[in-house]
């Protein structure tokens, strides 16, 4: 029987470099509130990132939100419905309302043409995405945001390690949020990060994940608990120092979809814009319609090929927010919701398992001519 192909395969160091990694944890059981680990994990990731100040977090979603409350956000958050829930969670939760805006129909990022009708005295802040490593219309979206004088936070959990024209994406906006799941390029099994402009936050944002504890005696905050552990930071420092090796094996990959899928018709292959250093994250392919696109998807299915709808459905369609919002109001996202299909991307997938990902679409392009 042929193996299963799976949607991704999480990056693992070296079992015995990461038992080393652990070891001394026995000695000190420090094993959270920010040890030794937690510490130089920060400091390897403000270097790697080229960014001053940074903030582990032991998930994303957490990260997002905390920046939300350290920012003191009310009213209304421009964003876009073309992402992963959380985004719009974090959102909702911290008692904001999402106002959604369309996306560009090449690169997936939010469109910034109408961005400025869409303000209002109501509004606070600016929450894009950047997709699949594509990296948001940074330029104008500042420009905006200082008009207005509104906080940008960019959702940056596809980004780790780009660079556009040669600058960090973690220092684009006032923060930046990074997802370190166990699926990212870089992980700390669960985890991720805030990178921000002004250093007089970090003490904050720190109490905000510590019960908003700011001394032995001291709560001066509403906070919770979003501290990421030893061991996570542990696995961090191992993938670390991986981190780039597995970047360039995700290039390979990418280029071998690339080689094998240009030309085909019917389809339309992602790219780097110009000036992106990309880290290879996702290979999202569009079809030319939802019906093809869930033929492709069920027959990858049945030759045991995991693919992934991402993102489907919007976030204004999901059934938690059901009649709140119109996804008609943005038709572009709404449209490549329904076509679009993430093929397998990791760094130990072979050319051999992305050939035949890619006999199966050029198969049933060749039925459906």
């Amino acid at each position: 029987m042929t193996k299963p192909i799976q949607i991704t395969s999480s990056s693992m160091p070296d079992f015995n470099e990461y038992i080393k990694e652990i070891k001394d944890l026995w000695e000190s059981k420090w094993l959270t509130n920010q040890g030794e680990k937690h510490n130089q994990l920060e400091k390897r990731l403000t270097d790697y990132l080229d960014t001053k100040n940074i903030a582990l977090f032991s998930n994303g979603h957490l990260a997002l939100e905390y920046i939300i409350e350290t920012f003191q956000l009310s009213g209304e958050v421009i964003t876009t419905p073309f992402t992963f829930a959380s985004t719009t969670h974090a959102i909702v939760r911290k008692g904001l309302t999402p106002i959604f805006t369309d996306i560009n129909p090449d690169d997936y990022t939010m469109q910034t043409d109408n961005l400025e009708s869409l303000i209002t005295e109501k509004t606070s802040a600016i929450i894009p995405v950047h997709v699949y490593g594509n990296i948001c219309n940074v330029k104008k979206i500042e420009q905006l945001a200082k008009k207005y004088n509104l906080k940008v936070i960019y959702d940056a959990a596809h980004a780790f390690g780009i660079t556009l024209n040669g600058e960090s994406v973690a220092n684009f906006g006032d923060a930046s949020m990074f997802s370190f799941h166990a699926t990212k390029v870089f992980h700390t099994i669960e985890g991720g990060a805030l990178t921000f402009k002004d250093s007089n936050l970090k003490n904050r944002i720190d109490s905000y994940k510590n019960f908003g504890i700011t001394g032995p005696e001291s709560v001066e905050f509403i906070g919770g608990n979003a501290k990421m552990n030893e061991f996570q930071a542990a696995m961090g420092l191992c993938n670390i120092r991986n981190v780039d090796r597995e970047i360039e094996k995700r290039k390979l990959v990418y280029a071998r979809y690339i080689e094998k899928l240009s030309g085909i018709a019917g389809i339309r292959l992602p790219y780097i814009s110009k000036g992106v250093v990309s880290n290879y994250a996702y290979f999202p392919i569009l079809f030319n319609s939802f019906k093809i696109r869930e033929e492709m998807y069920q027959e990858f299915l049945e030759q045991g090929i995991n693919t992934r709808k991402y993102f489907y459905p919007l976030t204004s369609q999901l059934e938690c927010y059901q009649s709140q919002f119109t996804p008609n109001h943005t038709p572009v996202a709404l449209q490549v919701s329904q076509q679009i299909l993430t093929l397998p991307l990791y760094a130990d997938l072979s050319f051999e398992q992305v050939d035949r990902i890619c006999n199966v679409i050029e198969g049933i392009k060749v039925k459906g001519s």
